[in-house]
């Protein structure tokens, strides 16, 4: 019996050793299927020319095809495109050392490479129903291509042999075929970053009826929903709601809502639990501090809100915990320093109040993120023993005290400290050497001065972004400074009391890629340039002399230069005539100096420029006619010069990307040209104080507005307006000598916030449609020559903060509202108007008052109450 079995058993090894010694062939109604198949894709970069029967009739061979071994038949089709990495060193010199956000072009350049090499790879075109007669086949990839926004083909649903599939990243869309619960022995599937979107449309409830699924992935696919028969899943072991045997939970960057259910206590074995970037709301559940085996937690971005429960302090294994980004509150609950694993801990961006002295215990932590919070005290007092330190962010909180050596002799692992923000007061001695070597520090707003700090040189070693902004220093940057840290990225020492000719002290160009001086006591000649700067603010200091030998020194090297603010300075001349190197600026703002003569013709060559602030100079000339050559200018700020001469037409042909063109304070005259509502994407327009003639076109009516922040000076208060539901919009036409009549046309613009046409010689009645602009703040049309009775519709303007008619002709009863009679009964005078807020009464016989049409008023010299200044926001 023995013998036999013997003899049986070897046999079979011999049987599958020749099996798999002898060449795979495939079988020929299979490879006629995939012939088909490919028949159907699209190949750019020809993946598949090995699939060619003439070549290699033996399909077992072609690129992407597995055979199995013993029957032949076609058992996995790999035909996935990877996404190209991304390599820095691919970004040019001086580029690649600093943060992309600050050079977008260069990044943006090497992305669109990279996307155009994949676009080359990628297969696309229309997956065949063919691949249902590989009866066999239980692998399938195709992940990673582009399949055109179609949605996933049902026939898929068909092939139950399937234990792997994975459809990621394949640019589908649509609703998943919901036959795919047939695939009774899909083990893997992973059908993350398509777009599965529909109204509200959760994950459908049959994918809980997959029950032999172990791998399951369905992040970045826009789903809105976790149905209750995920639960069902019992051998889930990736992505789900399984409880026994459950590790990783991945449902991250979807659109799920509602609360955390509690049901997450029961899954004893999930060690990954990540629900960031979702919408969740409520408390964080208390029984997810029963899941004693988690080792890493993420809720952040989402809507939580409440108190962090005690419970998480019973999470003793975990390793990693970010809350971030959610509206919790009260304080960190003392239970967390129980948590004696914790590696990394996020709890920036959210309520909370009060730092627990048990942090000490957290001898493991080596990322600490607190920032955007309301701490209050000295955070060190709890942070002192927490050696392991790598990465601290403790900042725009309201901490404050004084922070002493001590507290900081311990953390002799830090790299990145984030503190700005705070009230807090650096007191060390003169010979102070930290034992820590930072890469990067940020102290703004602590008191560190006044004298510089000499300490800062013992980091010179690895340090890459310096900020130490609004810190009291009121000294002179040392000599050694520039040389010791040229090889640094970012220095921010704006806001500060420092001082001396920085032009003529300097050894060299300066050679960091963002420099920001600004608003500090600095004077003299401006400093020179090497090719790497990037970025350089040295607004609001006392700089003065020529810009000529900034500008012109040197014209041999192109400079890299994008953003350049030299806005509040005491600069005098002409602006130079040498831009030519400078072609990679994108902002320049020279507001405020004291320059003089015709706007330099080299400037015609900036054609990168997308924004340009020369207002409050002495400027002359007619609107620059080089300006047609930087037709992607967004921002255009020519006010408080002394510019003449015509609107030319073509400004509003050629400049269609402009958001802002203020030209006010100048002695332009002649139409204000039609051509100007070509540009569609307006969103301030200013024209005001000076010589304009004829009617307000009526073509107003075609812009469309949308702004984000803007700041309006309303009778000398300067408030500042941030996205008014997404959009902030402004005409200002005052103090001209237009004519004519309101254009009811102009009442279309119901998004429009602020509107005013005063001082003008504007006739007829306001526009009885002026109710429908419900969005407005701010109505000016004083010292004009308006007739009639003020419309009753102007009662639904409910925002209405302001309104000025006083000096017009109109007649008979200030309409009643909720606004209008909280209004000043000076915006109202000098008309025939009776009725509250005027102590008038309407049975009374009313005259209308003489005044001067023409009178400018104190306005006219001072500032003027609608003179908008343009806010840059990061």
């Amino acid at each position: 019996m023995n013998s036999s079995l013997f003899i049986t058993v070897f046999l079979l090894l011999c049987w599958v050793s020749l099996c798999v010694c002898r060449d795979t062939v495939c079988i020929g109604s299979e490879r006629e299927t995939l012939l088909k198949f490919k028949h159907h894709l699209k190949d750019p970069s020809n993946r598949l020319s090995s699939w060619n029967a003439t070549a290699n009739s033996n399909c077992c061979q072609w690129d992407g095809v597995v055979c199995n071994i013993i029957t032949s038949h076609i058992a996995e089709l790999h035909l996935n495109t990877p996404f190209p990495t991304f390599d820095e060193d691919l970004v040019p010199n001086p580029l690649r050392t600093f943060d992309e956000d600050l050079v977008p072009n260069a990044y943006n350049y090497v992305y669109e490479e990279l996307y155009e090499e994949y676009s080359r790879q990628a297969f696309g075109g229309e997956i065949n129903a063919c691949l249902v007669d590989l009866k066999h086949l239980n692998y399938l990839d195709i992940s990673g291509n582009d399949f055109g926004s179609s949605p996933i083909p049902s026939f898929i649903a068909t092939i139950t042999s399937l234990t792997h599939l994975n459809l990621s990243h394949a640019g589908f869309t649509g609703n998943i075929p919901p036959h795919f619960e047939n695939l009774s022995n899909l083990l893997y599937l992973d059908l993350s970053s398509n777009e599965f979107l529909g109204e509200g449309m959760p994950i459908p409830s049959f994918v809980g009826r997959m029950n032999t699924l172990i791998h399951l992935d369905l992040s970045n696919s826009g789903f809105m929903g976790i149905p209750l028969q995920i639960g069902n899943l019992s051998n889930l072991a990736y992505l789900g709601l399984s409880f026994p045997h459950l590790k990783f939970l991945d449902l991250s960057s979807n659109i799920l809502q509602g609360i955390i259910p509690n049901v997450l206590e029961n899954v004893t074995s999930l060690i990954t639990l990540d629900l960031s970037s979702n919408q969740l709301k409520g408390p964080i559940p208390t029984s997810l501090g029963n899941v004693s085996s988690l080792i890493a937690l993420d809720l952040s971005y989402n809507q939580l809100e409440g108190p962090i429960p005690n419970s998480l302090g019973n999470l003793t294994s975990a390793i990693t915990l970010d809350l971030s980004h959610n509206q919790l509150e009260g304080p960190i609950p003392t239970s967390l320093g129980n948590m004696t694993s914790l590696i990394a801990l996020d709890m920036s961006h959210n309520q909370l109040s009060e730092l627990p002295r048990s942090l000490e215990k957290l001898s493991s932590l080596r990322v600490l993120v607190l920032s955007s919070n309301r701490f209050s005290g000295n955070p060190f007092e709890s942070l002192i023993t927490l050696s392991k330190l790598s990465h601290l962010d403790i900042g725009d909180n309201c901490f404050q005290g004084v922070v002493k050596e001590g507290h900081l002799e311990n953390l002799t692992n830090l790299s990145e400290f984030h503190a700005s923000g705070n009230n807090l007061t650096l007191k060390v001695g003169p010979n102070w050497h930290p034992t820590f070597q930072l890469t990067y520090l940020d102290m703004s707003s602590w008191q560190l001065g006044p004298n510089f700090p000499l300490w800062i040189q013992s980091q010179n070693k690895n340090l890459q972004y310096l900020a130490m902004s609004n810190t009291g220093i009121l000294d002179f940057i040392p000599s050694w400074f520039w040389e010791t840290f040229s090889p640094i990225t970012l220095l921010n020492l704006s806001h500060n009391y420092i001082h001396g000719e920085l032009g003529t002290t300097l050894m060299n160009p300066i050679s960091i890629n963002v420099v920001d001086l600004s608003a500090n006591n600095l004077c003299g000649k401006l400093p020179s340039l090497s090719t790497s700067v990037v970025s350089l603010d040295l607004s609001s200091n006392s700089f003065s002399k020529s810009m000529h030998d900034f500008l012109c020194r040197s014209q041999d090297n192109q400079m890299w230069l994008e953003f350049l603010n030299l806005a509040s300075n005491n600069l005098l001349g002409e602006i130079p005539d040498c831009w030519g190197i400078w072609s990679y600026l994108v902002d320049i703002n020279l507001q405020s100096n004291n320059f003089v003569g015709k706007f330099p013709q080299s400037m015609g060559s900036l054609t990168k420029l997308q924004s340009l602030c020369i207002r409050n100079n002495l400027l002359s000339g007619t609107f620059p006619t080089i300006l047609k050559k930087i037709n992607k200018l967004i921002v255009l700020d020519f006010g408080e010069n002394n510019f003449s001469g015509t609107i030319p037409t073509w400004v509003g042909e050629r400049l269609l990307d402009m958001k802002f063109l203020i030209l006010r304070s100048n002695k332009f005259w002649g139409h204000i040209p039609d051509k100007i509502c070509d540009m569609r994407l307006i969103q301030v327009l200013d024209l005001a104080l000076n010589n304009l003639t004829g009617n307000i076109p009526t073509c107003f009516n075609s812009l469309k507005f949308s702004i984000f922040s803007v700041v309006l000076w309303l009778k000398g208060r300067e408030d500042e307006y941030k996205s008014f539901l997404g959009l902030v919009t402004s005409i200002d036409l005052s103090n001209n000598k237009l004519v004519g009549e309101i254009p009811s046309e102009l009442m279309d613009l119901y998004e429009l916030r602020f509107l005013n046409l005063s001082y003008n010689q504007l006739s007829g009645h306001i526009p009885g449609s002026i109710g429908n602009m419900r969005s407005l703040l701010s109505i000016d049309f004083s010292r004009n020559k308006l007739s009639g009775e003020i419309p009753p519709t102007i009662s639904n303007l409910s925002f209405l903060s302001m309104l000025d008619l006083s000096y017009n002709q109109l007649k008979g009863k200030i309409p009643e509202g909720v606004q209008l009679q909280t209004f000043d009964a000076s915006n109202f005078i000098a008309n025939n108007l009776c009725g509250p807020p005027l102590p008038i009464s309407c049975s009374s016989n009313v005259k209308v008052h003489n005044f001067d049409h023409n009178d400018k008023g104190s306005d006219r010299l001072g500032v003027n109450w609608f003179f908008t200044i343009i806010i840059l926001v990061n």
